[in-house]
């Protein structure tokens, strides 16, 4: 059995996939590396079997039918035989010395026998023609290098939100959460953080900056334009994450509090591209997002409405939509995304 299973969805990948993949093989035969072509149309299906013949110990390359980013990672868990299970997007990459650290983690907590079920470890911001690199470090909310389970957590501030850059989950907590991401559709890293969350009891986190996430591709998901074209799929996502869970009978008070926040800021950034785009038609989208979350939660729609981040969002009237995109605004220049 492999320590660690790094899937790596890729689609007309051809460009930056080698960056991303050489990162991961020094790693060497303690991980698996299954590179998941999604239906590409260029070179990236070639690249794959060559790593995979270059490299038989380490590397698998999938090849499947388009079925979208959540897809691809299905077909990376259902095929991994990592005792844990880490997500690496094509265009991205991890950093050597962190990664080395995470290994020897991994493998020190399995010869100890320790159950562990999340590791949380740094994400660094990688935008291009951006002078300093925004860290997301989870310092000054939880405890490091140590296992520590909810009751051991402090305080996650705006902004300062798990992601799947972040994490390493145990392989078999996805497989028993049912997790299942939907074809198709973009953004459902959101639902791969958020969903195998009241499975997790023990966690350890690593103030390293691993994961580099890169930002710059005009064509990228999270590009401001292209997330107001792919709106749909975000209020998709954002329904899902709705409808998983009744968050008020989790009996983890800081599980719950944590899920809520998470519930509540993707809730805002599908309220606020709504806003962005200016559209009679996606204003009476943000309206039956809304009314959705009333209909299926009276409780759930109070307490996200009155939120601070969920209030700004719903101001009335033209005067409340340019104070919302204005506080929108600054929340990019502090967090530093898209």
């Amino acid at each position: 059995m492999k320590l660690l299973t790094v899937a790596i969805p890729c689609y007309n990948s051809q460009d930056y996939m080698e960056k991303c993949i050489d990162s991961l093989l020094i790693g060497g035969e303690d991980v698996e590396i299954i590179i998941v072509d999604d239906g590409s149309k260029d070179m990236t299906p070639e690249i794959a079997d060559s790593y995979a013949k270059k490299h038989p110990e380490i590397v698998r390359a999938i090849h499947q039918e388009n079925g979208g980013h959540g897809e691809a990672v299905n077909t990376g868990i259902r095929n991994a035989q990592g005792i844990f299970f880490k997500v690496v997007d094509s265009d991205d990459w991890v950093d050597a010395e962190a990664y080395q650290k995470i290994l020897a983690t991994l493998r020190e907590l399995v010869g100890n026998g320790s159950q562990l079920d999340m590791l949380i470890s740094n994400f660094v911001y990688e935008k291009e023609g951006a002078k300093h690199k925004k860290v997301m470090k989870y310092t000054s909310a939880i405890p490091k290098e140590k296992l520590f389970t909810w009751k051991d957590v402090r305080h996650f501030s705006k902004g300062q939100y798990i992601l799947m850059h972040s994490v390493i989950y145990r392989t078999q907590l996805l497989r028993d959460c049912g997790l299942e991401l939907p074809k198709h559709t973009f953004y459902v890293d959101n639902l791969f953080v958020y969903v195998p969350l009241p499975y997790v009891k023990n966690m350890y986190y690593l103030d390293v900056d691993f994961y580099r996430y890169y930002i710059g591709r005009e064509d990228q998901s999270v590009n401001e334009s292209v997330m107001i074209k792919r709106i749909d799929q975000q209020i998709k996502v954002n329904k899902i994450m709705v409808d998983s869970y009744d968050l008020w009978k989790l009996q983890d008070r800081k599980l719950r509090k944590y899920m809520f926040n998470y519930l509540e800021i993707i809730t805002v950034v599908s309220t606020v591209m709504l806003i962005r785009s200016g559209t009679e038609e996606n204003l009476e989208k943000k309206r039956e997002l809304w009314n959705y979350i009333k209909q299926k939660d009276l409780r759930l729609f109070h307490h996200l409405r009155n939120g601070i981040m969920g209030g700004t969002m719903n101001l009335p009237g033209k005067g409340g939509r340019k104070i919302s995109i204005a506080a929108y605004k600054i929340s990019q220049k502090v967090v530093g995304f898209n």
